[in-house]
């Protein structure tokens, strides 16, 4: 009977542990994957939630910052946001989705190295 009972206590232990890990997975699919690179000038974010990017000039130093994200399979930019000038910062919306890889890359406009993301989708 002792064994019996053990058996029992130990596969449900697993099926707890398998319901655990299967909850957490689940949430982590729900939860948004936002993302942002900068460098000493400015930064480019992208919101999961309503798909937005924004870059923001953090200098007024007479240059503006340009954000743009690529699409992989292609040396083309799907998206360019730039800010510079101006109060605020500047967005726009692109629908990303599962199907495709995306890359975002930074440069500020007075020139010096771009600064890119890791290859992401939603």
């Amino acid at each position: 009977m002792v064994k019996t009972f053990t058996r029992m206590a130990v596969a449900g232990a697993a099926v707890v542990s398998v319901l655990a890990v299967t909850a957490s997975q689940a949430q982590a699919a729900v939860l948004d994957t936002n993302r942002t690179i900068s460098n000493s000038h400015g930064k480019f974010t992208f919101t999961d939630d309503g798909d937005v990017f924004e870059v923001c000039d953090t200098k007024a130093d007479g240059y503006g910052m340009t954000g743009r994200l690529q699409e992989s399979g292609s040396n083309d930019y799907v998206l360019t946001v730039t800010d510079g000038g101006d109060a605020g910062c500047d967005k726009k919306g692109y629908n990303i989705g599962n199907l495709r890889e995306y890359q975002m890359s930074l440069s500020w406009n007075g020139g010096g190295a771009t600064v890119r993301s890791i290859w992401f989708n939603e």
